[in-house]
Order: structure tokens, then C-alpha cells, then sequence
């Protein structure tokens, strides 16, 4: 047998090159590069492999360890799981400001390879500047952390180790249902160490992207219960995407007259204007999409995880007869909410489903209602998305700077967000035309991760624009991207809001009958409230920065510079109050039972009252 003497992370990094995946006919690089902060944890052993492979697998630096993950998770997405990025720390501070980027990755089902390095396994010179030393258990370090948001884990303690260990992660990285982050502890003696490797070890190696049929029974009972329907509904997830089965998903609607409602994940799955697209669903949805929910007797939900943001907490779906199908690769999902299961692929789920049910079409007088609400809707949205009522002292709404967005890009734009106030009114109001338009992480909500995640989507579709969007506060969690941004070369725009703090979570607060407190700038401890620059800030790191006044400036500003390279930011302030009232859906944010306060025991009762409505049978 032929081998290769190398050390451990030579032959790791010479491994990740060698594996490539099918996608549109066509054999890529499954890995689009490695982010790599240095520390002395991975510098030398890692460092030095990935300078030897750096034409055939590319390192970018950061200037954060949790947003270049988030760049590689969002790289992820925007191809569709088809392929991924590596991220390398060394131990200590670098490696767990990586565990948010994994939870993210984990819960919203996104492959993810972490390389942080590890405590010397000869433990010869411990303790090592940033380790953690458990008094209980020796063998514990801070990557331990990575154990319950990674769907794989190991620790490299043996340089041979990685002949299954790297086989196991790519296993998990390339499946449909086990899809998530997987963590290899690197210990930084190991990966310094060499031995004789086989040389089949580096082989290119191409994995499928597997797509699993319905089992019989499971499909006879789904189409069984939808060809009784007579008020049924779709919920489509981001597994639509994942699967691309955009197509199907659209062809399916029509043929059976059903009409469709999207998750965060799952929106510009089927084309903003389609006549039977009811937009959003949920506790951001539209008024079309809840208020059909509210009467649909089954409802199929493709690759979703049904969270509490699209059920309402459970309490909007209140047909008594309701049925629920879940469509979903993985047998977690599939059986959640007691639901009937259909454990397939997306794609391979609609089309099989649409055979068997032959000829069905939805009762006439169930479209006619739903294209009703559709309209009505997009009247409500337009009145939302419109430049009106602003100026004379009065600030402008997130609904009206989005529709100036929305308005001044291209059909096949990409707006990226993640957390605050703007991700429910994106996710009502938001138009996409094109698949891939919306990319939205609200699996995990983090904050921090717009800017990041910009990156990783012009990384991954280099011909589309893509306009981040987010909040000061969340811009103020992590901006030092853009600096990254500006070293790549990536043109991005960034439409910064400012309405001076955390002002989704301020309406919260209000909405549960609490006193604006710690959330607005103006209403937390200070001595003297801060002017920040946002312009100047993100000119500073790079970027073509400019602050409007008004939605008619904000749209003049949208149409400049078309030919600049690199980042550009634009600063509007925006008023913290306005949201759109039209649409939406309970959520269940407990109140206290016990407070002095009348507002809270008002707002006590009414969350009493609505969580009557929630089914906690399932």
C-alpha cells in the first residue's frame, strides 16, 4: 500500500480538497474555502497545511471568529446545502466564540465544519495558555462547548484518527436529515505530528445529494387525508429550497388548487405575485396566510420545523378537524405535532403525492375565498410599503424604507437579515421574485449575524445582488466584517436602520404591559445618551458610506454608484414604534402572574385568555 508520510493537518487540509459534489450536472469543490483566525492553538500546524493548499482551497481571514462562521453558514445556505466552508481558531476565546455560530447552524440545519484547536493531547506542557482545566475531569476543554450544537464531535488525539473521523463528518455535512455542524478539536501537538497516511485516502471523492422516496404506507395515508380536503393548505419550508424543488412545489399548487404559505426559511420558494401564494404565516405573517390557517382542515408543511413562530404557538391552526402532513427528510421533524408523517425528499415527496392523488383540485369556493385574501392583503401591503405621511419631524417606518429597498434592486436581488423588529416586517412585506430572494436566519434569531451572512451569500452567488439589511443594534453586536467586505472586494449594500436601540424588543416590552426599560438608548442608565456616526463608522472600515434623510433620498441613494466595488452603507433613522399592524398572529411571551402594576395585570389576562386557544395536545 502506498502512502504519504504528512502530518496531521496536511493530510486533513489535502482531504477537505479532495472532496467535491455533484450539483446541476456538474462535479465542484464541496468546500468554498476555510476562514481561519490564527491563534497559537492552529497557526503552525494548521496555518502552514492551509498555505500549501491555499490554490486549491482557499483561506480568507476574519476579523471575528462568530462572524466568519456565520459567513460560512450563510455560503451554506445561499447554495442550497450543496456546499459548505471550513472555520479554524485556536483554543480558548477563539473556539467558543464560535459555539453561537454552531447553535445557528444546528438549529437551522446547515452544514458547518469547525476546526478550533485543542489542548496538547501529551499534556506535556500544561496548562497552556488558554486552557480550561476542569477540576473534575481532565479530559474536558472549552470545545466540550461545541458537544451539544454540533451533530457530530470528536476530538483528535492520535493523528491517524482523522481516517474516520473526516469520512463520519463528511457522512453527516452531505445529509439531507443529519445536516448540521460538525466539530473537530484539532489538539495543536497532533496536528503537528506526522504519519504515514494511505495515499487512497486522498482521493477525489464525490459525494450525491440523497434524495429518499416516500415509504408506500406513509404516502397512501397523506394522500388519503388531502383528497378529502376541502380547505387545504401548504406550509413551505426552507427544505423546499434545500431540496429545489421550487418547481414542484409550484406545480403541485397549481395542479391541485392548493394554495401556499412560507415559512423565514421557506419564502421566495414560490414567486411573491403567484395567484396562489398567501405570503407569509404565523406570528409575521400576513392576514391571508393566517386567516386561511385559521379554517384549513389539512395542511401539508414541506421542510419545516413548524417552530412557534409559524404555529402561533400552537394556537393558529383552529380548525377542530385539522389534519397535519409533514413532508420532511428527517423522522425528528416528520413527527412532530402529531402530525402523519411522510419521511422523503421534498422534491421527491411533492411529485410522488401529486401522482397519487390524480386528479384532485380544492373545492372552488375555498380559491375564490383565498384569492380574496390575497388581494386584500396586498392592498394592506402596499398601503404599509408606501412614501407617504413622512417628513415634517415625522421619521419613516421599517415598512417604508423596505419598500424603497424592495423597489430600487434587481427582480433577483438577495436581502439578507436576521433578527430586531425587521425580520417580521421583511418576512410580511418583503417581495421576492426570484428563489434564493429571501435569506432570513430567524432559526436562532442572532443578532450580528446580517453583515457576516452578506458575505457568505456574495461568496456563494457572486452574480446576484445582495443587500443586507439590518438594525443599529444588531450593528453594533458585530460590524467589523465590513472590513472584511472591503478586502474581498465584495459589493454588498447595507441599509443600516437606526431608531436607537433594541426597538422590536421595546414594542415587546410595552406589549406585555412593562414600562419602556433597558431597551431603547433613551430609557437605559446613562449619563449622556451617545451620538454614533453609523455613516462615519462604516466608512472607517471601508466602506462607500453615506446618511439620507428621507425614503426619497434613500431611493436616490439606491440608484448611485451602481459600479462601485466593494461595500456601501446607507444610514436612514427610522421611528422605534411603527410596526405593521396588519397580519400577525399570537405568540406566546408568559406574563407575570403577580405585578403592582395594572398595565402587567391587564396584559396577564389577556395572554390567560389566548393561551386557551393554544393546543397542547400536540
Amino acid at each position: 500500500m502506498s502512502t504519504l508520510r504528512l502530518t496531521m493537518a496536511q493530510a486533513l487540509v489535502r482531504y477537505l480538497a479532495a472532496q467535491k459534489i455533484e450539483t446541476n450536472g456538474e462535479a465542484v469543490p464541496f468546500f468554498g474555502g476555510v476562514w481561519a483566525i490564527f491563534g497559537h492553538g492552529n497557526v503552525a500546524g494548521l496555518g502552514e497545511a492551509l498555505y500549501g493548499v491555499q490554490d486549491h482551497l482557499p483561506t480568507y481571514r476574519a476579523h471575528n471568529e462568530q462572524a466568519m462562521a456565520h459567513s460560512a453558514i450563510a455560503y451554506a445556505k445561499a447554495s442550497n446545502r450543496r456546499r459548505a466552508m471550513v472555520c479554524t481558531t485556536s483554543i480558548g476565546p477563539g473556539a467558543t466564540n464560535m459555539v453561537t455560530a454552531a447553535a445557528l447552524a444546528h438549529v437551522n440545519r446547515l452544514p458547518l465544519l469547525l476546526l478550533p484547536g485543542d489542548v496538547f493531547a501529551n499534556r506535556r506542557p500544561d496548562p497552556v495558555l488558554q486552557q480550561i482545566e476542569s477540576f473534575q475531569d481532565a479530559t474536558i476543554s472549552a470545545n466540550d462547548c461545541f458537544r451539544p450544537v454540533s451533530r457530530f464531535w470528536d476530538r483528535i488525539t492520535r493523528p491517524e484518527q482523522i481516517l474516520t473521523a473526516l469520512p463520519r463528518a463528511m457522512a453527516v455535512l452531505t445529509d439531507p436529515a443529519d445536516c448540521g455542524p460538525v466539530t473537530l478539536a484539532l489538539c495543536q501537538d497532533v496536528q503537528a505530528e506526522a504519519y504515514d497516511y494511505p495515499e487512497h485516502f486522498f482521493a477525489e471523492t464525490l459525494w450525491h445529494f440523497r434524495r429518499p422516496r416516500p415509504d408506500q404506507q406513509e404516502l397512501a395515508r397523506a394522500a388519503a387525508l388531502l383528497a378529502e380536503a376541502e380547505k387545504p393548505m401548504i406550509v413551505a419550508g426552507g427544505g423546499v429550497h434545500y431540496s429545489l424543488a421550487g418547481d414542484s412545489l409550484r406545480g403541485f399548487a397549481e395542479r391541485h388548487g392548493i394554495p401556499v404559505a412560507e415559512t423565514q426559511a421557506g419564502k421566495s420558494a414560490l414567486a411573491w405575485d403567484h395567484p396562489l401564494n398567501l405570503g407569509s404565516l404565523g406570528v409575521t405573517g400576513t392576514s391571508a396566510a393566517n386567516e386561511s390557517a385559521e379554517e384549513a382542515d389539512v395542511i401539508l408543511a414541506v421542510g419545516t420545523r413548524l417552530q412557534d413562530f409559524t404555529t402561533g404557538s400552537r394556537a393558529l391552526f383552529r380548525n377542530p378537524a385539522r389534519r397535519l402532513i409533514q413532508l420532511n427528510t428527517a423522522t425528528f421533524d416528520a413527527a412532530k405535532h402529531q402530525a402523519e408523517p411522510l419521511v422523503a425528499d421534498a422534491r421527491e415527496g411533492l411529485e410522488t403525492l401529486s401522482a397519487q392523488l390524480s386528479q384532485y383540485r380544492s373545492p372552488s369556493d375555498w380559491l375564490d375565498a383565498v384569492s380574496a385574501r390575497i388581494g386584500a392583503w396586498n392592498q394592506a401591503a402596499d398601503a404599509a410599503r408606501a412614501n407617504e405621511g413622512v417628513g415634517n419631524g415625522r421619521l419613516p417606518s421599517d415598512a417604508q424604507v423596505i419598500g424603497a429597498v424592495n423597489r430600487n434592486t434587481d427582480t433577483d436581488a438577495i436581502v439578507v437579515c436576521a433578527a430586531g423588529g425587521l425580520p417580521g416586517e421583511l418576512h410580511k412585506l418583503w417581495r421576492s421574485s426570484a428563489p434564493g430572494g429571501y435569506h432570513l436566519e430567524y432559526g436562532y434569531s442572532c443578532m450580528g449575524y446580517e453583515i457576516a451572512g452578506g458575505i457568505g451569500v456574495k461568496l456563494a452567488q457572486p452574480d446576484r445582488e445582495v443587500i443586507v439589511m439590518v438594525g443599529d443594534g444588531s450593528y453594533l453586536m458585530m460590524n467589523s466584517e465590513i472590513a472584511t467586505a472591503a478586502m474581498l472586494g465584495l459589493r454588498l449594500t447595507i441599509v443600516v436602520l437606526d431608531n436607537r436601540g433594541f426597538g422590536c424588543i421595546n414594542r415587546l416590552q410595552r406589549g406585555t404591559g412593562g414600562e419602556s426599560f433597558n431597551n431603547l438608548l433613551q430609557h437605559a442608565r446613562h449619563e449622556k445618551l451617545p451620538e454614533i456616526d453609523f455613516r462615519a463608522h462604516a466608512a472607517s472600515l471601508g466602506a462607500q458610506a453615506v446618511k439620507v434623510d428621507s425614503i426619497d433620498a434613500l431611493e436616490a441613494a439606491l440608484q448611485m454608484h451602481q459600479d462601485i466595488e466593494g461595500p456601501r452603507a446607507i444610514v436612514i433613522d427610522t421611528d422605534p414604534m411603527i410596526t405593521t399592524e396588519a397580519g400577525g398572529a399570537w405568540w406566546d411571551v408568559a406574563v407575570p402572574e403577580v405585578s403592582e402594576r395594572g398595565p402587567v395585570r391587564e396584559a396577564h389576562a389577556a395572554y390567560t385568555a389566548a393561551r386557551a386557544r393554544q393546543r397542547l395536545a400536540d
